[in-house]
């Protein structure tokens, strides 16, 4: 069976995107490696083994366009509100709690932020399908 390991999204500006990761999500440099031309940056924390992939271009002067085919990263977190109540006192402007109803039950409770190149990441109640 495949294991998921990690995503990549690429950044302008490495310090900006590792600041932001460690507010929002506690996510610390598991490993850097500089090349000729780019550097890669995965970003973990003990929760899960799935990191993040910071690709950083060194000559990119200009934010990444997104295009319309990203869609999101999503993470599970113990306490919604709380983590809410903490991205909202750090200045990170999470979107407000929604709950996700579907055939009359609740499937979700999330809410969305955005990293500081614009990747959008879900935050969900951990609990049901979304663990």
């Amino acid at each position: 069976m495949a294991k998921a390991i990690h995503s990549m999204i690429r950044v302008l500006n490495e310090q900006r995107s590792l600041d932001f990761y460690k507010k929002a999500f506690g996510l610390d440099v598991a490993e850097r490696f500089g090349f000729d031309g780019f550097t890669l940056v995965y970003l973990s924390n003990p929760e899960s083994d799935f990191e993040v992939e910071l690709t950083i271009n060194h000559d990119r002067t200009e934010p990444y366009a997104l295009g319309d085919g990203y869609g999101h990263l999503a993470v599970s977190v113990d306490d919604l509100e709380a983590d809410h109540a903490r991205m909202t006192e750090l200045g990170l402007n999470p979107q407000p709690i929604k709950d996700f109803i579907h055939q009359g039950r609740l499937l979700a409770r999330f809410f969305f932020i955005q990293d500081p190149d614009g990747y959008k990441i879900e935050v969900l109640q951990r609990g049901g399908r979304y663990k």
